[in-house]
């Protein structure tokens, strides 16, 4: 999976959000809780490990996100980018400043061990 490469040479901080809702506004963040912060290599290891999805095939469900994440910068504005994961249609939904068009919508692997990994380790962040 690509991820926005001049916001994750930058990103320090990532926001887990445990999604509740969809966004009633395309561009806004996705509601939830948010229920950890990684930084520092926390955060490099996620990120590295997001770049490493296999590229998937979409399936159908509707696109309902069960989790997200959101990379800040030092200053922790605003967020470079969220990306929004639905691991049973297999789809990736990213916005932000830093988000070309091209990299809005992905689909990855999601019974990939990587991909398995990473719903671990959002588990493991909202216990």
């Amino acid at each position: 999976m690509q991820l926005p490469a001049q916001a994750v040479a930058v990103a320090v901080l990532i926001e887990v959000v445990r999604i509740s809702s969809l966004p009633t506004k395309l561009g806004t963040p996705y509601p939830g809780e948010v229920v950890a912060h990684w930084a520092g290599n926390e955060a490099a290891d996620a990120l590295a490990l997001i770049e490493t999805l296999p590229v998937g095939e979409q399936h159908r469900c509707g696109f309902s996100p069960g989790w997200s994440i959101r990379a800040y910068e030092d200053t922790l504005d605003l967020a470079l980018f969220e990306a929004a994961f639905c691991f049973r249609c297999h789809e990736v939904r990213m916005h932000g400043t830093g988000v070309p068009p091209a990299l809005a919508t992905q689909f990855f692997d999601a019974d990939a061990p990587s991909a398995q990994t990473l719903l671990a380790l959002f588990r493991e962040a909202a216990r």
